[in-house]
C-alpha cells in the first residue's frame, strides 16, 4: 500500500483508485472487529470517514515512514471520534427517581412547629390571617374573606400581630 502512496501523492490517478479500493478492503474489517455488535453497520461509516480523512490530509503522510502507521493513526482517531459521538449515556429521568431525591423535611417540621408554637401566642384569628398571608402567600383579600372580615381590617389585625410577635420575640426591641 506505501507503494500505492507514494504514486498517488506524485499524480497517478490509477494509483491513487487502487489505494482507495485497497484501504476500503483493508478499513471494514478493522473496524467491524472494533464495533459492538450491535453497532457493526456503523464499520462503513467509518470507512468512508477515514477514506475522506487520508484523503484531506494526504499531504501529511512523510514519505520516509511507513504508510500503514498513519493510516491507522488516522483510523484510530476516526474511531474514537466515532465512539464519542455515539457514545451512550445513561440519563434518568428526575421525576422517575423522586425518592432518590427526596427532600429532607425534617427542618422545615420543626420550623412549622416553630411558627405554629409563636403564633399560638396571638389571637386565633390573628394568628391564622398571619399564617395565611405570611407563611402560606395568599394575599390580603383571601385571607380577609376566609376570616370574614374587611381588608383593612386584617390589615390592621396582621400588623398590630406582628408588631406584637416582634415585640414579644426580639426582647421588647422596636426596630423602627
Amino acid at each position: 500500500m506505501r507503494a500505492l502512496m507514494l504514486a498517488a501523492l506524485d499524480g497517478d490517478a490509477v494509483a491513487y483508485r487502487t489505494l482507495l479500493a485497497e484501504l476500503s478492503r483493508h478499513l471494514r474489517p478493522y473496524f467491524t472487529r472494533r464495533l459492538h455488535a450491535a453497532h457493526s453497520s456503523h464499520a462503513e461509516d467509518l470507512v468512508q470517514e477515514t477514506l475522506l480523512a487520508v484523503h484531506s490530509r494526504r499531504m501529511t503522510y512523510d514519505r520516509d515512514r511507513p504508510f500503514t502507521a498513519w493510516l491507522h493513526a488516522v483510523a484510530h482517531h476516526k474511531f474514537v471520534d466515532h465512539i464519542r459521538r455515539h457514545a451512550i449515556r445513561p440519563t434518568v429521568q428526575l421525576d422517575d427517581d423522586a425518592p432518590i431525591f427526596a427532600r429532607d423535611e425534617s427542618e422545615d417540621a420543626a420550623a412549622r412547629m416553630d411558627v405554629d408554637t409563636v403564633l399560638q401566642t396571638v389571637s386565633p384569628r390573628t394568628g391564622a390571617l398571619i399564617r395565611q398571608v405570611k407563611v402560606e402567600g395568599a394575599s390580603i383579600a383571601e385571607a380577609a374573606k376566609a376570616a370574614g372580615m374587611t381588608e383593612t381590617a386584617a390589615k390592621v389585625s396582621i400588623h398590630r400581630g406582628l408588631k406584637a410577635l416582634t415585640a414579644r420575640f426580639a426582647g421588647g426591641r422596636d426596630d423602627r
